[in-house]
């Protein structure tokens, strides 16, 4: 249990200045037996702390009646009760829906579908479309509905000159670029030759099930989260992109040499790979690396080796490694690495 109680700790720490709630929540989960033994049914690989609170946070948004919904700023009427009085109305909401969030962490997956994320992989994918000269053939592993490989349908606004990519989107991305060096960032999105997206499990956004569970990942105090995932979902439902259901790395592979020859095919991924095992990373190197000796590839991630956004790719049978940009989970803010 002591590294289940590390996890919850980590947890906390993360969510500092950000989701007071599920800081005060993880830190005391992180003390007590009885909510650790309750989190320690979750399936393997997962992030055991997001599942638990996505969870519970599910079954609040559905209509369970408890005093913890008014802790929620999203479940709430009016403003929620102060975080730091929160546990005991948690745990007892655990205790009485055991069963419940037992089958959600056994069942779910953490897929947290964040658009946002995109204010950050704008500006990387006109690094490449810089370096390639031509359009990108997209494939995102672990893509749960699809929304980040609809980044260039959204607008973008930095802050500091006019709305980039597509400025009559239904979602306008804000995020702020921090640092020193300027982000490279074009006015219009690179072109897009082809996109699809793989995942053990596809979240449908015609499903409703779906996009609440979508929703639940979502941390309560995050309004502006929960509009732009309803904004992205509109924007990928005009026009949805091919989604795979399977082992990415397995079926990396066949996607790939179905890609067109003329684009610079692309594989990206973010915040997936602290779910991957060791073997699986190096399954995924070892295929692109050997991928690269035949045609152009571009590896757009982070959470491979570390936590910055990290492009590795090979042009004419050579190997360059970047490491663009220090990002914020949630694309708030980044800071450019490489001029």
């Amino acid at each position: 249990m002591e590294q289940l109680s590390l996890q919850f700790r980590r947890f906390a720490e993360e969510c500092r200045e950000s989701s007071p709630l599920y800081e005060h929540l993880a830190e005391s989960i992180s003390k007590d037996s009885e909510l650790l033994l309750l989190a320690a049914s979750a399936r393997k690989g997962q992030p055991v702390p997001n599942l638990l609170f996505a969870a519970v946070h599910e079954l609040l948004l559905s209509g369970s009646k408890h005093t913890l919904a008014d802790y929620y700023a999203s479940t709430c009427r009016g403003a929620p009760l102060p975080a730091g009085d929160a546990f005991p109305s948690f745990k007892s909401f655990c205790l009485e829906h055991r069963a419940q969030i037992e089958f959600r962490l056994q069942n779910r997956l953490v897929q947290t579908n964040e658009a946002g994320r995109c204010a950050y992989l704008y500006p990387a994918f006109c690094t490449i479309y810089s370096i390639a000269q031509k359009p990108l053939a997209l494939i995102e592993l672990g893509t749960s509905a699809g929304l980040q490989l609809m980044w260039h349908k959204y607008g973008y606004d930095y802050g500091d000159r006019a709305i980039v990519g597509n400025p009559q989107s239904e979602l306008i991305l804000h995020a702020v670029p921090k640092g020193v060096i300027a982000p490279p960032i074009h006015s219009a999105s690179p072109p897009v030759a082809a996109a699809v997206g793989i995942d053990l499990h596809v979240n449908d956004l015609c499903s409703a099930n779906h996009l609440l569970w979508l929703k639940a990942l979502i941390w309560p105090e995050h309004t502006d989260r929960r509009i732009q995932l309803e904004q992205a979902a509109k924007v990928l439902l005009e026009q949805p992109p091919k989604l795979l259901e399977g082992d990415a790395v397995e079926l990396l592979p066949t996607v790939a040499a179905a890609m067109p020859k003329g684009a610079a095919l692309v594989v990206f991924h973010t915040h997936v790979a602290n779910q991957f095992s060791a073997d699986t990373k190096q399954k995924l190197i070892h295929y692109i690396c050997t991928l690269g000796q035949t045609r152009d590839v571009y590896h757009l991630c982070n959470n491979m080796q570390d936590v910055l956004l990290h492009l590795d790719y090979w042009k004419d049978g050579q190997l360059f490694r970047h490491a663009l940009a220090e990002t914020e989970g949630h694309g708030r803010w980044f800071r450019w690495l490489e001029s």
